[in-house]
């Protein structure tokens, strides 16, 4: 076997050492850990990696420092330099090669050449091309309850029922046994992946979504049954060929600390009393006596055994917290109405530990556009870990690889641009490196384009702006300056649009956004969605989507027909909530008059034949079925794209023609749509199944209202049945 031969030039701006990472070689399948195999220093800066027993191999190379390359997958000997790979016979030296431009110069005594290839991501990874799939997002703790005995209450946002002055609706009331009796009902939808909020145990007054992580190595109680583990639930769902995506926080912890590594200081809970009130008259819901887990003996919220030996003692022989306590901090002595809360629930940042976390105060007013969003906390009850430590790297990392082992099939990131990119990058690729062809995408809020620095109005730098994270250059104002980091992000730039032309029935804007694509590292990877747990499509980005049925159609039309990942956030599929703040707004709203409000009532056998009867039910199961069918749909690049208000139109190619497609879309009124220059040949709409034979490079066709064509080159015809929408 001919020796696979990797040589590369190092940046100016690297450090002096130089690893390579790999994985899916071929034929031996051999991988290394993050970051790799040092690689020879071969002089003029030039480094050099062999091979012995691969004819192919995807390849990363770092310095260690926060500097890498993008994913490279290298079919055979060659080098890299200046941003490009370039394949060329194993005695080719690349020191004589000129790199002025993309040019390059070979000696060989075969006159062989050197050429260029760009190859951004490696798609075909043991674990499929992500792009294949279509995401449903869910909030586990609110889709649908199997075991009502693991339901929990909050102590904040409790919903009392007005007449008999009971509790109810448990902010905990989903759980996994609940989504794996729904699993058929996602997979009939047509939904191949499902994402989910972060599993891992949580702990705060109201931390039933799972971002307030307390202990990343153990799933929340609160969502497992003795008969529906979080094995059970990636088990069942790889059954029906769905993938289980994890949500992981890298950014911050709970105010509680994190157990066994790191405790932060507070008196326990259950020597809280309000002010005017005394201990044991606190008439909250199943808190009766005080605000004191009312599901522990021990009435506390933690049990972290790095506490205080005074309490830990406590959880025995004070359960209900009535004895009196000196606070160590100020002699004071509790219980006590009205006593400083910030004592039980708030955080001095000046006392963290530094070994887990920063010390740089709370974010306030610009911070969330400056260099501050990266080192101060989030909120009291989202504590910024110091993620550049190799204790927090190790214990993270650690964790999640048990979830990689269990089945998960990709990864989310959570509060992406509070984290440092290269710092963050050093996580992803150790979870990739753990498993290879692991997809990883990161949420990077933002309200407007996110070009960052690049402008268009946006007045954030791009250092903390999506594109940014995607690649892996130091430019901010040249997204080229590095290739793609292999760290796709949602979608929010085009998402952003949707507030000024879906709500008026319009795709105005539209295009604009998609020929900005060249900023990101690969644009066909991006997440695409409607509307999320935080954010809505319209002016305020406060609530769910709230304009009429057939605008929702549209958007589905252009979210399933352009590049990207689509992602329908739960209940959209019947318009749950319809107008409904995304989370609570006001002092005394409970989660049912939210976005988050439970599901499950919709999914009960008695229920269900409506759910699935509801026109955007249809709708977007004919959507999945379409794309499924269409590769260019699914990864096909897009080109001649073209918006005119009421109407959109463009082309999808998938590898040179292999799988071609033409799609216009019609928002509120009829449209006629033409498309010039495209391949000659025979086409069928996926729509309609109308056919038209195309000789002379144009395709011209009627979409009605709220509908869509979709033209594919020597595709099958129709797909699906026809519904409300497309037809």
């Amino acid at each position: 076997m001919s020796e696979l031969v990797i040589r590369f030039l190092k940046p100016a701006d690297w450090a002096d050492s130089v690893h390579i990472h790999y994985w899916n070689t071929y034929p031996s399948g051999d991988s290394t850990d993050w970051p790799g195999e040092p690689v020879t220093a071969d002089g003029d800066g030039w480094f050099v990696y062999r091979f012995n027993d691969a004819k192919s191999a995807s390849v990363v190379f770092s310095d260690g420092n926060g500097s890498q390359t993008e994913d490279l997958h290298c079919a055979c000997s060659g080098y890299y330099a200046n941003g490009h790979w370039y394949e060329c016979e194993e005695n080719v030296d690349p020191r004589v090669a000129a790199f002025s431009g993309i040019s390059a110069a070979t000696r060989s005594s075969s006159n062989a050449s050197a050429k260029p290839l760009h190859v951004p991501v490696d798609p075909n990874g043991p674990l499929g091309d992500f792009r294949e799939e279509t995401i449903y997002f869910l909030l586990t703790a609110r889709f649908n309850e199997g075991d009502p005995s693991i339901s929990f209450f909050c102590r904040d946002r409790i919903k009392f029922n007005p007449e008999t002055g009971e509790p109810e609706d448990p902010h905990w009331r989903g759980d996994f046994k609940g989504l794996i009796e729904r699993l058929d009902y996602l997979r009939d939808l047509g939904f191949t992946a499902i994402w989910i909020t972060p599993p891992v145990e949580n702990r705060s007054g109201l931390d039933y979504h799972g971002y307030h992580a307390y202990d990343w190595t153990r799933i929340d109680p609160r969502l497992e049954s003795p008969d529906a583990t979080y094995q059970d639930l990636i088990d069942e769902a790889h059954k029906r060929g769905i993938k289980i995506i994890q949500d992981v926080v890298v950014n911050h912890s709970c105010q509680y600390g994190i157990r066994g590594k790191v405790h932060i200081d507070h008196l326990p809970i259950k020597y809280y009393v309000p002010q005017g009130s005394e201990q044991g008259r606190v008439d909250h819901g199943p808190y009766q006596g005080h605000l004191g887990n009312y599901t522990w003996p021990n009435r506390d919220d933690i049990d972290n055994p790095l506490a205080p030996d005074w309490y830990r003692e406590r959880h025995h022989s004070d359960p209900e917290g009535k004895l009196p306590l000196q606070d160590p901090k100020t002699g004071e002595t509790i219980p006590k109405p009205g006593y400083d809360p910030g004592r039980f629930f708030g955080i001095d940042a000046q006392a963290l530990d530094p070994e887990w976390y920063m010390q740089h105060g709370f974010i306030c007013g610009g911070d969330w556009e400056s260099e501050a969003v990266q080192k101060k906390h989030i909120a009291g009850d989202c504590i910024n870990l110091a993620t550049d430590r190799q204790n927090v790297k190790d214990y993270l990392i650690g964790a999640v690889n048990r979830y990689l082992d269990m089945g998960v099939d990709a990864l989310r990131i959570d509060t992406v641009k509070h984290v440092p990119r290269d710092n963050l990058l050093e996580y992803v690729n150790a979870w990739k490196a753990h498993k290879p062809g692991l997809f990883v995408f990161g949420e990077n809020l933002v309200k407007g384009y996110g070009w960052g620095d690049l402008g268009g109005g946006d007045n954030g730098p791009s250092f903390i702006r999506p594109w940014w994270y995607t690649r892996l250059g130091h430019d901010p104002r040249n997204p080229h300056s590095g290739g793609d980091s292999g760290f796709p992000q949602l979608d929010f730039g085009l998402f952003s649009t949707f507030r000024d032309n879906l709500s008026r029935g319009s795709f105005e804007g539209v295009a604009r956004v998609l020929e900005m694509d060249w900023i990101y590292g690969n644009a066909s990877t991006l997440v695409t969605f409607l509307q999320n747990h935080d954010v809505g499509p319209d002016n305020d980005f406060r609530f769910r989507f709230k304009g009429e049925q057939w605008m929702a159609a549209a958007a589905y039309n252009l979210l399933w027909t352009v590049r990207g990942i689509p992602c329908l956030y739960y209940g959209e599929e019947i318009e749950f909530m319809k107008g409904a703040p995304q989370d609570v707004i006001g002092n005394d709203d409970t989660l049912d008059q939210t976005g988050r409000a439970y599901f499950g009532d919709h999914l009960t056998d008695e229920n269900i034949g409506t759910t699935q009867s509801h026109p955007l039910y249809q709708h977007i199961k004919r959507l999945n079925q379409i794309r499924r069918a269409i590769p260019a749909l699914q990864k096909g690049e897009m080109s001649q794209i073209h918006e005119w208000g009421s109407g959109m139109r463009f082309v999808r190619d998938f590898q040179d023609g292999a799988s071609y497609a033409v799609v216009g879309l019609s928002i509120g009124s009829d449209q006629d749509i033409a498309v010039e220059n495209i391949r000659n040949g025979v086409y069928r709409d996926a729509i309609t199944g109308k056919e038209m034979s195309v000789g002379n490079g144009c395709l011209g066709f009627h979409v009605p209202a709220n509908s869509a064509g979709i033209y594919v080159l020597n595709g099958a015809g129709k797909i699906g049945s026809d519904g409300v929408y497309l037809r």
